[in-house]
């Protein structure tokens, strides 16, 4: 039982007048304690734990065969959406293939940018695919915001891909 003295002690001073012996005051903690521990109890069974918000990714199988591998239907170029992610948060995407010497258009993030050009793509091309190659000035954050992107605009086919030589002639000039 928890208990908190709030007696004085004996007074017994010299020179003192002795006064009458007091009482000594109780105050009982136990039900404090009890109040304590039912809270915890309380929160502890009512509480839910946050659920991890990430997005999935499907990952394509790799083939045990070589030739397995190489018959794997190809994707044509007219059907593919290049985004090349460079530093200072600019965006540059172009149509088909780089070595085909590509029109290459530059936007951003916002919401009337590369959301917009995906969405147009996205309508004038059925079953687009998307490679996504960040450059090594890029950062994290413009990957996490193209992959945002890629949900928002529901484009269900895309790719990682890393940036050749090519891409970066392209934008070397921009």
């Amino acid at each position: 039982m928890a208990e908190l003295d709030t007696s004085k002690g004996g007074g017994h001073g010299k020179g003192k007048k002795k006064k009458g012996k007091k009482m000594s005051t109780r105050v009982d903690l136990t039900p404090m304690v009890d109040l304590g521990f039912l809270l915890v109890t309380f929160f502890m069974l009512t509480t839910t734990f946050s659920k991890p918000q990430t997005m999935e990714i499907n990952l394509p199988v790799k083939a045990d065969n070589p030739k397995e591998q190489a018959d794997a239907p190809a994707v044509k170029a007219s059907k593919t959406m290049t985004i090349l992610l460079g530093e200072t948060n600019k965006v540059f995407w172009y149509k088909g293939m780089a070595t085909e010497d590509p029109e290459v258009k530059i936007t951003n993030f916002s919401e009337a940018g590369i959301r917009k050009d995906l969405l147009e793509q996205n309508q004038m091309i059925k079953d687009m695919v998307v490679l996504i190659k960040p450059t090594d000035k890029s950062t994290y954050k413009n990957m996490v915001d193209i992959l945002d992107e890629m949900n928002i605009c529901n484009i269900k086919r895309f790719a990682l891909v890393d940036a050749d030589p090519k891409d970066m002639d392209l934008i070397k000039n921009k």
